[in-house]
């Protein structure tokens, strides 16, 4: 996946409050909601010099500078690295075809629900998405929903996938603490492919941090292969 094409998944479905140009950059007003809304990104190369438009740009938002560092943007990466901008969160993008993952979910395990019920919000809350990241789901334009997994009679874990032209793209995987290690997360990966199937999707992807052990392994496991990566880079004052 090319860098233009990853960034573009990302914006459209898990999309920051507002994007504005600013020469070279794409600046993205955060609102709270993490990083991926909040980092900026070159649209056309930039030279050491255009760095400080984009770092005042942010402030101006009251965002640290923060920048995504994509595939093929090794000379800003070390242009940022001489400034003392430190690496944050490597993520790498896995990706597989919609109908190798699409497996409906043995029944009263997955359901499909928007908007998000209260246990849903409850389980993100616990897991640190909270109210800032619900409003990134409110506000994505695509067509879009939650999957809620189910165990033991319980609500036992929660997802969000959204679309964008044929490929869906998975978010905010929650599983609580008791029911990991169940296959949960497999089956509500599984149930939002066969959503994603049925919106006419052609590939289901998904973002994990590569200090996430198990998820990579999830992955991995379902037959998805790395399709793309990136690292941020984050101001030293922080």
């Amino acid at each position: 996946m090319t860098p233009a094409a990853l960034t573009d998944l990302i914006d459209a479905t898990w999309p920051a409050a507002y994007l504005r140009r600013d020469g070279p950059w794409t600046i993205r007003a955060g609102k709270g909601g993490g990083s991926r809304v909040s980092a900026a990104t070159a649209h056309t190369p930039p030279s050491p010099d255009d760095i400080p438009t984009a770092e005042a740009a942010m402030r101006a938002l009251g965002q640290v500078p923060l920048f995504m560092l994509r595939d093929g943007e090794e000379v800003l990466d070390a242009a940022l690295a001489e400034r003392g901008y430190g690496v944050k969160d490597p993520v790498t993008l896995y990706a597989a075809p919609v109908a190798q993952l699409a497996l409906q979910p043995p029944p009263i395990t997955c359901f499909r629900v928007w908007p998000p019920l209260a246990a849903q919000r409850e389980i993100w809350a616990a897991g640190g998405i909270g109210p800032e990241r619900i409003a990134i789901m409110d506000r994505a334009g695509t067509p879009k929903t939650t999957i809620l997994g189910r165990c033991d009679d319980t609500p036992a874990g929660t997802l969000f996938v959204a679309l964008h032209g044929r490929a869906a793209m998975v978010h905010a995987i929650e599983i609580p603490t008791r029911f990991r290690r169940r296959g949960m997360a497999r089956l509500m990966v599984q149930g939002a492919a066969v959503w994603s199937q049925e919106a006419k999707a052609k590939t289901l992807a998904v973002l994990v941090t590569k200090a996430n052990i198990a998820a990579n392994a999830l992955y991995s496991s379902l037959g998805m292969r790395a399709a793309a990566g990136y690292h941020y880079r984050i101001h030293p004052e922080t």
